[in-house]
């Protein structure tokens, strides 16, 4: 019966676990190594405009990052579940549909954050902080990118239906290659040359759009491609509710999470938009270290969809759980790794964008006091991801509830309290705490395949994953 299978779906069903992993992260790091890459190219360019236009960027970036992640991440999520749980059952036909509704929703989606952030972006970045030159800044660039919207999401739709196969290696080629077209071509924009005259700010969003467009279209040559394991056809066009349900199920449930994500990190921004343009330049920056974490864990979280989300399809609930594990132990290593060097050495990073003295003291001062947690934050991201593929998101949605609970009222106690910045960082700090250890709680306590029994103590959450 499993030579019915593909090879690659087999692969994900019997192949050792640790090692299909990491052959297929391998690949999906790199790609998402390479995707980051794309927000910090934009960012070393436009901190040559100035502290007004890095400032005005920090004002952006949480929102930039909601639509990444919301598309790539939750819905993206959906999507891949949904595909690997198909091919997992067998269901062929099916899977070759939910291209079509993949692509139906990135559009709808696409066009929702066009329509939000051009009527209102002037209204949310002056209530984070935006004022003056950093606000105009924020508007010409968010104006221009957020015009694209669309694009953005179908790049990350059409990633999330590749990697849903297991294959992990096209959309990370494509993103290589558009990386290295963005190198030249973002401040070839922003500043210009020759007869080409500078868009400044707006060269950025410009490059970044034309770096989705030309991924979109590569990526859509694959799937019409006899290389591609699905076979979008129109045959296959008809559009079904229970397929849209299906990915949409996990979408929206995981796009709370997502939001509660970025809204920890908005509010974050919003309190230090108080102490001026340095201090909101200098938290932008440093936690864009933060964002940076969010593709590579997702790099390992893909290919944990994938592979949680066939072997539930085909009833291997031990193994899905086991892979979830490993996932989780390798992502803690990652995330808490750069989660140190951060502290311990947070001037190269921030000099990377900028040299004023208020920036780098935030940005430092937020490093040290939440870069030691970071391994938190890699874990609850990663089970997120597992959950995504078993179709189990009510308690990663419940931990980045906390998360954003503990960050939001402990930071404004913070200040109330005369707390200052140190008090705003040490509760986004303890928020990451409280995320991953929520997560992991409930997924050892058995949510995924019932009512939860809590361990009691840490030994006994340890237990229950060792034997998991």
């Amino acid at each position: 019966m499993s030579q019915e299978l593909d090879p690659r779906t087999r692969m994900l069903l019997e192949a050792p676990i640790v090692a299909t992993l990491l052959r297929l992260a391998a690949p999906n790091v790199l790609v998402m190594v390479a995707q980051a890459s794309v927000g910090l190219i934009e960012t070393y360019f436009v901190g040559k405009l100035g502290t007004n236009a890095l400032a005005g960027m920090a004002l952006v970036f949480p929102i930039v990052m909601l639509m990444q992640m919301t598309s790539a991440g939750a819905m993206g999520g959906g999507i891949a579940s949904s595909i690997a749980r198909a091919l997992g059952a067998r269901r062929r036909g099916d899977a070759d549909a939910l291209v079509w509704h993949a692509a139906v929703i990135a559009i709808g989606f696409g066009l929702c954050f066009s329509l939000a952030l051009l009527a209102g972006g002037r209204w949310l970045y002056a209530i984070m902080g935006g004022t003056g030159a950093a606000l105009d800044a924020a508007l010409t660039y968010s104006n221009w990118v957020f015009a694209g919207a669309v694009l953005v999401w179908l790049f990350n739709s059409l990633s999330a239906i590749i990697r849903g196969t297991g294959n992990m290696a096209v959309p990370a080629n494509v993103t290589v290659v558009g990386v290295v077209f963005l190198i030249p071509a973002s401040p070839l924009l922003i500043f210009g040359w020759g007869p080409l005259p500078g868009m400044g700010i707006a060269g950025g969003a410009m490059a970044l759009l034309l770096y989705y467009l030309l991924g979109s279209i590569a990526l859509i040559v694959y799937l019409r491609s006899p290389r591609s394991l699905l076979r979008p056809t129109l045959s296959a066009l008809k559009l079904r509710w229970p397929l849209f349900r299906d990915i949409l199920r996990i979408g929206l449930v995981g796009a709370v999470s997502t939001v509660a994500t970025n809204l920890s990190i908005g509010i974050a921004t919003a309190l230090t938009g108080h102490f001026g343009s340095g201090a909101l330049a200098g938290y932008g920056t440093a936690s864009r270290l933060e964002y940076l974490l969010v593709p590579l864990v997702f790099g390992l979280g893909a290919p944990l969809v994938a592979m949680v989300g066939t072997c539930m399809g085909a009833g291997q609930r031990e193994r899905a759980l086991r892979a979830t594990w490993a996932g989780a132990a390798l992502a803690f290593a990652l995330t808490e790794t750069i989660g140190l060097a951060a502290a311990l050495f947070p001037r190269p990073w921030l000099l990377l964008f900028g040299n004023d003295p208020v920036m780098l003291e935030t940005g430092a001062h937020y490093l040290r006091v939440v870069g030691p947690l970071y391994g938190f934050f890699g874990v609850g991201l990663v089970l997120y991801f597992a959950s995504q593929g078993a179709g189990r998101l009510l308690w990663p949605v419940l931990g980045n509830i906390a998360r954003l609970v503990v960050a939001g009222v402990g930071g404004w106690l913070a200040l109330r309290w005369g707390g200052g910045l140190a008090g705003v960082f040490a509760a986004q700090g303890v928020a990451l705490v409280v995320y991953g250890i929520v997560i992991a709680s409930a997924i050892a306590g058995g949510a995924w395949f019932g009512r939860v029994g809590w361990p009691r103590t840490t030994s006994g959450l340890l237990r229950r994953v060792a034997q998991a």
